[in-house]
């Protein structure tokens, strides 16, 4: 019996020691957790000031392109239109 007394002191002592290592553990995994999300915000929040303005640029190229593609059709499809004989 008094066996079993020392080895539940032992076990308690040892569970004691656990708890206190796995609280310091989680309290690492939390700051590291936090850090990580602080840096993936901050680096998100960069690409994205870098990139809007190479993007509007590119929406206003594509525009411009879509408008004188547009533009060329209308002139090819007149002048195709011009160059036969009238409708009867």
């Amino acid at each position: 019996m008094a066996d079993l007394d020392k080895q539940m002191k032992k076990l308690q002592q040892h569970l004691k020691t656990l708890k206190v290592q796995a609280d310091k553990a989680r309290g690492l995994a939390r700051r590291r957790m936090k850090r990580i999300e602080r840096r993936t915000r901050v680096e998100l929040e960069r690409a994205l000031r870098r990139a809007e303005p190479r993007v509007r640029e590119a929406v206003a190229q594509a525009t411009l392109i879509s408008r004188s593609f547009r533009v060329g059709v209308r002139a090819g499809a007149d002048a195709y239109r011009a160059g036969r004989a009238p409708k009867r």
